[in-house]
C-alpha cells in the first residue's frame, strides 16, 4: 500500500513484478479456472478480524477500500482510485474528503454507501470487535476517546469525511490495506447469522470477486461480482483458492496440472528449481524472526532472549536452508522502506546500520558472548535451564529452520529446545494467546514506512504477539506518530528500533524476506506487491 494525494500516487507506487513465463510442470488446463494454493485454512476472511497475507489476499478479491492496487503498464502495480473516485485534502493535511462513486452496490446488489465506511472503521477500532489491527486507525481523530468514536462522517450517501489527529503520510495506504474495507451491517449483525463469512449466502462483499462456494479446509471459490462498478475489467472468470499446507502435496499437486501458482515447493526442489528458473523470486518487505513471550519465564530475562539471538547463525539459515536469495537479517525493520520520504529517499536500513554482526567470521565470537550472557543469566553451559518448546505452523521449510535452530541453540548454549507444529490456525491463536516460550513468527510490512514493523509491539497491541510491554519504547512510538517534522520522526523510529532489539532484544529477526512463487506456462496477467499481495483478478490462459 502507498501514499499521499492522488497527485502524489505515482511517487508512492511500489515495485511490481508481473510472472510470466517458464513454469515447470504441465501447461494450461484450458478450463478458463485459475486454481492457486497460497496457504492453508486462513485465520479469518473477515476483512477486520484477518490477520495473515492469505486472508487479506483473499479479502482484496472479494472487498475493495477506498484505494486499492491495480495493474500498471510494464507489469507494475499502483493506488488508483477504488470505491472513492476522487478526494479531496485540506491545506493541513488532517481533514480528508473522499467522494464515492455513483451507484455504488453490495454483491447482493443493495446499495453502499458512505455509512457503510462509517460503520466498517468504528468497528474495526471497536475493542468488542476483537480486531488485532484495531491500531491501525490510531491517526483519525477521536481513537484516543474514551469511546474510541472515531471523527469520521457520511455527509451523504456518496462523501465520506475523515478528520485525522496527525500528520500521516501513509494514509492512502491505509485506506488500500483489507481492515479499512466496508462490510454490510445488516449481514454482520443479524442474530441469526452464525457466522457471516462462512457461505455464499451470508459473504455479502463489494470488490470484484463474490465468494460461490466455502469448503473449509479444502478450497475457497470466487466469481466475478456482477454488482461491481468495474465488473469490464476483471478478466479471471472462476479463481479457485485451495487450502493446503503440505509443502510436498502442493507441489504434486502443481506438477500434475491441478495448480496454477503456488507459492511453497519442498526445500530439497528449491535449488534445482531456482537454477531452471521455474522458480520465481520477487522483492518482498518483510522479515522472518523468532518471537519470545517476555512475560514468561525463562525469557522474561532480556540476557537469554539475547542469547539465544546470538546463537543463531543466520548466514547459514539463508545461504544452506532457505537458499531462495533471503538477505540475513541484522535489524527488524527491512531494507526496502524509505527513510526519510521526499528529502533523500535514503533506505531506512541502510540509515539506521546494523545491531547484530553477521559477517562470516562473527558467529564464532557472537556464540562466546552469548553463552557469557547465559551464565550470568544464571545458567552456565546450559545448567539449570528448562527444557522449552519452539512452536512454528505446519510446513516443510519452516521445520527445516526450526530443527536448524534447534541444533544450534543445544551445541552453542547446551540447552534444549524441543519442536511443536502445529496447523495454521491453532498456531496463530496459541501464539496471541501467549501459550508458547519461542515461537516462529514473521511480518510483512502494511505500508511502506517502518512504523508498520515498529507500532506492532507497542503495549497491549493486537499483534504483540511477544507481550511485550515498555513505557519509554510506547512514548517513542507515540511521539514518531505525533512527529510533523519528516526528519524527527525517522530518528525516533531509529530510537524505537534500538529499544526493541539492541536494548530489550524482543525478537531475533533470522532474515529479511523474498516472495517465491511457481506459475504455469502460458498463464499471464499476475501482479504483485513486495508488501505480499498477490493479485488474480487480470488472468488468461489458464
Amino acid at each position: 500500500m502507498k501514499k499521499a494525494l492522488l497527485t502524489a500516487l505515482a511517487l508512492c507506487m511500489i515495485f511490481v513484478f508481473t510472472a510470466c513465463g517458464n513454469s515447470g510442470g504441465s501447461g494450461a488446463k484450458g478450463d478458463d479456472v485459475m486454481d492457486v494454493c497460497i496457504a492453508s485454512e486462513p485465520d479469518s476472511i473477515d476483512p477486520a478480524l484477518s490477520t495473515s497475507l492469505d486472508g487479506g489476499t483473499m479479502n482484496l478479491h472479494t472487498f475493495e477500500g477506498l484505494v486499492k492496487w491495480a495493474p500498471d503498464k510494464g507489469g507494475k502495480a499502483k493506488l488508483v482510485p477504488g470505491m472513492a473516485e476522487k478526494w479531496d485534502v485540506s491545506d493541513d493535511k488532517l481533514e480528508w474528503t473522499f467522494h464515492l462513486r455513483k451507484d455504488l452496490k453490495w454483491s447482493d446488489g443493495s446499495p453502499l454507501t458512505a455509512k457503510d465506511f462509517v460503520y466498517a472503521w468504528n468497528r474495526l477500532v471497536n475493542p468488542a470487535t476483537g480486531a488485532d489491527y484495531e491500531y491501525m486507525l490510531d491517526m483519525v481523530a477521536g481513537y484516543d476517546s474514551e469511546d474510541k468514536k472515531l471523527e469520521i462522517e457520511a455527509v451523504d450517501d456518496q462523501t465520506f469525511k475523515v478528520k485525522l489527529s496527525k500528520l500521516t503520510p501513509y494514509f492512502e495506504e491505509i485506506c488500500a490495506f483489507p481492515a479499512t474495507a466496508p462490510v454490510k451491517q445488516e449481514i454482520v449483525e443479524d442474530s441469526k447469522i452464525k457466522d457471516w463469512t462462512s457461505k455464499p449466502d451470508t459473504y455479502v462483499s463489494n470488490g470484484p470477486f463474490k465468494m460461490t462456494e466455502r469448503k473449509r479446509n479444502s478450497k475457497i471459490v470466487m466469481e466475478p461480482n456482477e454488482n461491481y462498478y468495474d465488473k469490464d475489467k476483471v478478466k479471471t472468470k472462476k479463481l479457485v483458492f485451495h487450502l493446503m499446507d503440505d509443502t510436498n502435496a502442493i507441489y504434486a499437486a502443481y506438477k500434475s496440472g491441478e495448480l496454477d501458482f503456488i507459492q511453497q515447493v519442498p526445500p530439497d526442489e528449491t535449488k534445482a528449481l531456482l537454477k531452471d528458473k521455474t522458480l520465481k523470486v520477487n522483492p518482498q518487505i518483510g522479515t522472518y524472526f523468532v518471537c519470545f513471550n517476555t512475560q514468561k519465564a525463562p525469557f522474561d530475562n532480556p540476557k537469554v532472549r539475547e542469547a539465544f539471538s546470538l546463537a543463531m547463525d543466520r548466514n547459514f539459515i539463508v545461504n544452506d536452508v532457505t537458499a531462495t536469495g533471503e538477505t540475513a537479517a541484522s535489524a527488524f525493520v527491512p531494507s526496502g522502506i524509505n527513510d526519510v520520504k521526499g528529502v533523500n529517499g535514503d533506505d531506512f536500513r541502510k540509515v539506521g546500520g546494523d545491531f547484530y554482526k553477521i559477517g562470516k567470521d562473527d558467529y564464532k565470537a557472537n556464540c562466546e558472548k552469548a553463552k557469557k550472557l547465559m551464565e550470568e543469566a544464571g545458567y552456565p553451559d546450559g545448567k539449570g535451564f528448562p527444557t522449552v518448546d519452539y512452536l512454528y505452523n505446519t510446513d516443510a521449510n519452516h521445520k527445516a529452520i526450526a530443527e536448524a535452530l534447534q541444533n544450534m541453540w543445544q551445541e552453542k548454549l547446551g540447552v534444549t529446545v524441543n519442536l511443536q507444529n502445529q496447523e495454521w490456525n491453532v498456531f496463530l491463536k496459541d501464539r496471541k494467546d501467549g501459550n508458547y516460550s519461542i515461537a516462529r513468527h514473521g511480518w510483512v510490512g502494511d505500508y511502506n514506512d517502518p512504523m508498520t514493523f515498529i507500532d506492532m509491539f507497542i503495549t497491549g497491541g493486537g499483534n504483540n504477539d511477544a507481550k511485550y510491554s515498555n513505557p519509554a519504547y510506547d512514548a517513542i512510538v507515540k511521539a514518531a506518530k505525533a512527529e510533523p517534522d519528516t526528519a524527527k520522526r525517522m530518528q525516533l523510529l531509529h530510537d524505537a528500533e534500538k529499544i526493541l532489539i539492541e536494548d530489550d532484544n524482543v525478537v531475533a529477526p533470522l532474515y529479511f524476506y523474498t516472495s517465491k512463487h511457481m506459475i504455469k506456462d502460458g498463464v499471464k496477467g499476475l501482479y504483485y506487491t513486495p508488501l505480499g499481495f498477490y493479485f488474480f483478478d487480470n488472468m488468461s490462459g489458464m
